[in-house]
């Protein structure tokens, strides 16, 4: 990459971060997972939130997360976040943990009328009264033309916490228009995010991005928000995502 771009970036992800760390306590599940991985490939990626509401519960919710990411073969991706800080409202920025997470792409894409993927990770929890846990569930992804749809089960599993015996469910939905050129592509789209664990229901306008380099090296970002549909959930939540793949 050139130094203004490579400059950039690093302003980008400086943001960010910063944008997490004034935020609360929450899950860092804001990204609807895509069933791809490209063999050989690496990434750098950090991505956050952070709520804003009327009522002093849900306002300032936070966090962001940063992490590196491999892909060993043309069917694994393993991704470790080395660093994850959440806020919660009232309260002051903490490290949270670590978490390990794997991507399995298990059909070819345009094989099935459907593509398929599956997600497995572990994530270690060091505050207080905050348990271990894992996740585990089906990524799937549709491509028809320009239209992009992207739908995830995530289910998951506490251990030592009072929630332990109890698997959660969580879905997310993306739904996207693709521009693409040589150099970029932009997809203006809408994620969509199902807790009933929480009884959260958000839904909101996502801008996704892409920019290439001849050395096979790739900018992404997206930057959007979602709002909250039922009283449970926070009026609105800014989310935003970069990542750098290279091989």
């Amino acid at each position: 990459m050139k130094k203004s771009q490579i400059k950039i970036s690093v302003a980008a992800l400086t943001a960010l971060i910063s944008l997490g760390t004034k935020a609360a306590w929450a899950e860092n599940d804001f990204i609807v997972y895509s069933p791809y991985v490209v063999q050989g490939q690496s990434e750098v990626e950090t991505f956050g939130f952070i709520s804003q509401d009327g009522r002093s519960n849900l306002n300032g919710t936070s966090g962001s997360n940063f992490s590196v990411a491999h892909t060993f073969t043309s069917w694994w991706k393993t991704e470790v976040y080395v660093g994850q800080f959440n806020r919660a409202p009232g309260g002051s920025t903490h490290p949270s943990g670590y978490e390990f997470e794997n991507t399995f792409q298990l059909t070819n894409p345009g094989e099935l009328w459907v593509d398929v993927g599956f997600l497995a990770s572990y994530a270690h929890n060091i505050q207080p009264g905050i348990p271990n846990g894992v996740e585990f569930g089906p990524l799937l992804e549709k491509l028809s033309g320009h239209i992009d749809q992207r739908l995830n089960l995530i289910f998951g599993k506490q251990f030592g916490g009072p929630d332990s015996g109890a698997y959660q469910f969580r879905s997310a939905y993306s739904i996207s228009y693709n521009i693409d050129y040589t150099k970029a592509r932009f997809a203006p789209g809408i994620e969509l995010y199902y807790r009933p664990t929480d009884n959260a229901y958000q839904v909101g306008p996502v801008l996704y991005g892409e920019l290439r380099t001849d050395a096979g090296r790739e900018f992404e970002y997206s930057f959007g928000v979602v709002f909250g549909i039922n009283q449970s959930a926070p009026a609105k939540t800014l989310l935003a995502r970069l990542d750098y793949e290279f091989f």
